[in-house]
C-alpha cells in the first residue's frame, strides 16, 4: 500500500497543476478583448516617482512626455530627495514639455518606508481622475501607451492592469528575470480575467483617484516598504471594477538587473508582501505554488516505486497543456523567445521556491523601490 502513496500524491499534484492551467491560465492564452461600441478619451495624470535616478529619467521620461495623446493629460514626476542631477534634468525637460508637473520633496517621511509617501504626494498633486503609474526606469512600448491604457476605463471600471516587461538582453539572468516576470503576469492577469484580481505591478498600472482616497491611500500597509502596487490592488480590486489591457503598444519596458545579488534582493522584497494578501488569495496562490514545488520531486520518487509508463504519461500530458498555454501567452506578452526553454524554467521553479522560501517569514527591509 505504501508503494502507492507517491503515485497517488503525484497524480493529485498533476491534477492541481492541470486545473490551474485549464481553469485560469488558458484565459490569458486565449484572451480576446471585447469590441468597444464607444471610444473614450479621459483626462489622464501619469505619475512617476524618482530618487537618484537621473540616468533613467534622461533615457525614459522623454518617451512618456512624447506620447501621442491629444486629450488633456499631464506627467507628474515626484523628485523624492534626490542627491544627483534629477532636479536639473527635470527643469530642462520642462522647458520643452509644459505638460510636465514637477513635485519636489525635500524631507523624508518618518515611519513610511519605500515610495508610498512620494507616490501619495504625486497622486494628491494630480489634476485628473484617471491615474496612470509607471517607474522612472520604465519606457512605454509605443507612443500610444496612454491612449490604450486609459481607453479601458468604461462604466464601473476603476482599475486597469497592464504588463510591465523587462528589456531583452544577453545572458541566463536576463532570461530568468523575464520568465519570472512572465510567470507572475500569467497568474495575476489570468486571475483578473477570471474574476479574481489580486495584484498589479507599479511599472504599468492605472486606477481612479477617487478609489485611492476611498481606500485611504496606503494607510492599511504604510509601515511596509513594498506593496504600493500589489497590496493596494489586493485591497480594492474585484470582479466588477478591474480589467486588463494586453495590447503590445500599451506595455512598458524596464532595464533588468545585471547582477544576481541585485535581482535576488529585489525579489525578496517583492515576495515579502505576499503574506499580507487576502486569505483567499494566499490559499489559491499557495496551492498552485505548492503543487509546482512538489511536482518534480514526487515524479522522481514515483519513477522508482511505480510503473514508469504512468509517470511518463502524466508528465507528457502536463507538458503538452502547459506548453500550449505558455506558447499562446508568451506570444501575447512579447516573450516568445523564452518558449523553447519552458521545460527548463519549469524545473527551475523548484529551486526558485527553495531560494525564496525564507521571504515568507522574513521582515522586509526598508528600501526605496
Amino acid at each position: 500500500m505504501l508503494l502507492w502513496l507517491p503515485m497517488v500524491a503525484f497524480f493529485l499534484v498533476t491534477l492541481i497543476q492541470l486545473f490551474y492551467y485549464l481553469r485560469y491560465f488558458r484565459l490569458l492564452a486565449f484572451y480576446k478583448p471585447k469590441d468597444k461600441e464607444f471610444s473614450y478619451e479621459h483626462a489622464v495624470s501619469v505619475i512617476v516617482c524618482a530618487r537618484d535616478e537621473a540616468n533613467e529619467i534622461e533615457q525614459n521620461i522623454p518617451g512618456v512626455l512624447a506620447q501621442s495623446y491629444r486629450s488633456t493629460h499631464e506627467i507628474v514626476v515626484v523628485n523624492d530627495n534626490s542627491q544627483d542631477d534629477t532636479k536639473f534634468l527635470l527643469e530642462g525637460l520642462y522647458r520643452d514639455f509644459k505638460q510636465l508637473h514637477i513635485v519636489e520633496l525635500k524631507q523624508e517621511a518618518l515611519h513610511i518606508p519605500g515610495k508610498k509617501f512620494p507616490l501619495s504626494m504625486g497622486i494628491k498633486s494630480a489634476k485628473h481622475e484617471v491615474l496612470l503609474l509607471t517607474d522612472a526606469d520604465c519606457i512605454p512600448a509605443s507612443e500610444h501607451w496612454i491612449k490604450n491604457m486609459q481607453a479601458a476605463f468604461h462604466s464601473g471600471i476603476e482599475i486597469v492592469l497592464g504588463y510591465g516587461a523587462y528589456k531583452k538582453e544577453k545572458g541566463i539572468l536576463n532570461r530568468i528575470i523575464r520568465f519570472d516576470t512572465f510567470h507572475t503576469a500569467l497568474q495575476y492577469l489570468s486571475f483578473a480575467i477570471g474574476g479574481m484580481p489580486y495584484m498589479g505591478v507599479g511599472r504599468n498600472l492605472a486606477y481612479k483617484k477617487e478609489l485611492f482616497f476611498k481606500q485611504k491611500g496606503f494607510a492599511a500597509h504604510h509601515h511596509l516598504p513594498g506593496g504600493d502596487d500589489d497590496l493596494f490592488i489586493n485591497g480594492c480590486a474585484n470582479k466588477q471594477n478591474t480589467t486588463v489591457v494586453l495590447d503590445k503598444d500599451a506595455f512598458t519596458y524596464s532595464t533588468p538587473s545585471r547582477k544576481w545579488s541585485e535581482w535576488l534582493s529585489q525579489k525578496e522584497r517583492h515576495n515579502a508582501t505576499g503574506k499580507y494578501y487576502k486569505s483567499v488569495h494566499k490559499w489559491v496562490l499557495g496551492l498552485y505554488m505548492g503543487s509546482q514545488f512538489l511536482f518534480y520531486p514526487l515524479m522522481v520518487v514515483t519513477l522508482f516505486t511505480f510503473d514508469w509508463k504512468w509517470v511518463l504519461g502524466l508528465l507528457i500530458i502536463k507538458l503538452l497543456i502547459q506548453g500550449l498555454v505558455f506558447y499562446k501567452s508568451m506570444k501575447k506578452l512579447g516573450e516568445s523567445d523564452l518558449f523553447v526553454f519552458f521545460p527548463f524554467f519549469d524545473i527551475w521553479m523548484f529551486f526558485y521556491y527553495l531560494i525564496f522560501m525564507s521571504s515568507i517569514w522574513k521582515t522586509p527591509k526598508n528600501h526605496w523601490t
